[in-house]
């Protein structure tokens, strides 16, 4: 009698646990979120809040184009995410914790891109 009671409760224990497994929502893809959405603002390395590194206009700065930039930082880490060499090239430069200059020469995705 005990054995009944004991796994009658693992089953409405592992029932549970499922219901609350089932009913959580995965997120989107990312191609189903907004490209102003997928921006990622790097964390700051210097010890600034994000978003605060922009420096004063001076008169030798450009004047700020309204182009918006051909490629974002999204995450994408790896030469086998990147479409050409133009993009591993930005997201070398412009995004933290990329995985795509193995011998550090500044140029990614040797053997695929670039």
């Amino acid at each position: 009698m005990r054995s009944v009671v004991v796994i009658g409760m693992i089953l409405v224990a592992g029932w549970f646990g499922y219901k609350q497994y089932a009913a959580r929502k995965p997120p989107p893809p990312p191609a189903a979120i907004a490209p102003e959405e997928r921006v990622i603002t790097p964390p700051s390395w210097y010890g600034h809040p994000p978003g605060s590194q922009t420096s004063p206009p001076t008169a030798r700065s450009a004047p700020p184009s309204n182009a918006a930039p051909k490629f974002v930082c999204d995450g994408r880490v790896y030469c086998s995410q990147m479409r050409s060499c133009e993009e591993a090239t930005f997201f070398l430069r412009n995004c933290p914790g990329t995985k795509m200059d193995g011998d550090g020469d500044g140029i990614p995705c040797e053997r695929q891109w670039c």
